[in-house]
């Protein structure tokens, strides 16, 4: 006969490795819901939609902040946190931690990392800055980023100067390069025999311009300068292979586009780079070698990172290409439409390798705070205000429940601010 504790570890597991998939056996209010499957890619993404529970006061185009979780995701996070609760400790000292490895090792897979070299981290802030704060900096040493780069992570770099005597280069990229080669130079320049790292964004999040990251990294390498890739805006928004990259560390946000719950993010680092790193706490695990020594965070919500493999199921339901493409569409479907409008300006390279679903635009003539202010309190679209590093506008990011007919309310509010601003 099972033993009570054999129980209770079996169920613990059990509550991890329960399927997400058929979406049959899945229930909403006690009703299975509905397949997945259609005959049109309109009707796909419609059913898509149905996964949502959409706040009827305005059209949400801010979706960049947070990815709100769907229905299912949400029932699996719940299921969760019940379990966890009922364990309570008994789960924390059992299965804790074989759970998060197993969550971390098919989300390396889909990253294009490996085991060895990725841990799940809260968010894209605290991987990056484990890196930026983490690195051996010795005075003299210099570092580079761009203006267009997240607060946070240049922040932290001033940290260091401060604290470390570091010196910092900071570099401003375009908003619409004309090639690949404009950009890997811009970063090149500033480049200087003493210069150790720099941060580079896969997707500079005020535009959603995408840069070249391969190019850039291949470039540095020349010299012998490290590359910290944010990608915080990439992880289940298009398909990333970090081996492909070739950049020394990378993080991201995973309650973003892959549509985790708030709180969870991941850092790549590779395996060789490892060793170099110090840790904000110290873990247990002292082994230098070992990429766990950077991912000490004490208690917490355990829960989350379980739903880490719910947010994989369904990305995977969709398909990461699928997602992909319909992100661009949107994108491409609203800013074609404006970007020959008089008095309006769109801040995102037109090519399509350049973006996905993230785009700004504003009115030259007005600013971007006010006009997100309009297009809230007059057309009940609900959107961010940019107004810095050369972007002035506001930034637009559908996700996959939103129509073209919201879109074609965004496009007519635009042009009716812009043609009487």
């Amino acid at each position: 006969m099972m033993n009570k504790r054999q129980f209770l570890t079996n169920m613990g597991k059990a509550a991890f490795t329960l399927p997400f998939l058929p979406y049959s056996s899945v229930v909403k209010g006690g009703v299975p819901i509905k397949s997945y499957e259609s005959k049109t890619e309109d009707g796909f993404w419609s059913r898509i939609r149905e996964d949502y529970l959409l706040k009827p006061d305005y059209i949400n185009l801010e979706n960049g902040y947070y990815n709100f979780i769907p229905t299912p995701i949400m029932m699996k996070y719940i299921e969760h946190l019940k379990m966890v609760n009922y364990e309570a400790s008994y789960y924390m000292r059992t299965v804790q931690w074989e759970n998060k490895a197993s969550v971390r090792d098919r989300l390396a897979k889909f990253v294009g990392s490996t085991p060895e070299e990725l841990v799940i981290t809260r968010n894209a802030t605290e991987s990056l800055d484990l890196i930026i704060g983490g690195y051996p900096w010795k005075k003299g040493d210099e570092a580079i980023y761009a203006l267009q780069d997240y607060g946070s992570m240049k922040d932290h770099f001033e940290l260091m100067v401060k604290k470390y005597s570091i010196k910092t280069t900071v570099v401003d990229v375009p908003n619409n390069p004309e090639s690949d080669e404009e950009l890997v130079a811009i970063y090149e320049k500033a480049i200087t025999p003493k210069t150790k790292l720099m941060m580079v964004s896969h997707m500079i999040n005020i535009t959603g311009q995408i840069l070249p990251i391969r190019k850039i990294c291949d470039m540095a390498h020349k010299y012998g300068v490290e590359v910290l890739v944010d990608g915080a805006h990439c992880i289940g928004h298009f398909k990333v292979d970090i081996e492909t990259l070739h950049c020394d560390y990378y993080g991201s946000s995973l309650h973003k586009w892959l549509s985790v719950p708030l709180g969870s993010g991941m850092l790549h680092v590779a395996k060789n780079k490892i060793t170099k790193i110090w840790p904000l706490f110290t873990d247990w695990e002292n082994d230098s070698d070992l990429i766990q020594r950077l991912n000490h965070t004490g208690t917490l919500p355990v829960h989350t990172d379980l739903a880490v493999n719910d947010a994989l199921d369904y990305i995977e339901m969709i398909g990461i290409e699928r997602k992909q493409k319909r992100l661009q569409f949107l994108q491409k479907y609203w800013s074609d439409k404006l970007r020959n409008v008089s008095n309006i300006m769109v801040n995102t390279p037109v090519e399509i390798q350049r973006s996905c679903g993230i785009a700004n635009v504003g009115i030259p003539s007005m600013d971007a705070k006010e006009l997100a202010a309009q297009l809230l309190s007059e057309f009940r679209i609900f959107t961010v205000g940019v107004d810095y590093a050369n972007v002035k506008g506001c930034r637009i990011t559908p996700n996959v429940y939103t129509t073209t007919d919201e879109l074609d309310s965004f496009v007519i509010a635009m042009k009716t601010i812009a043609k009487r601003s």
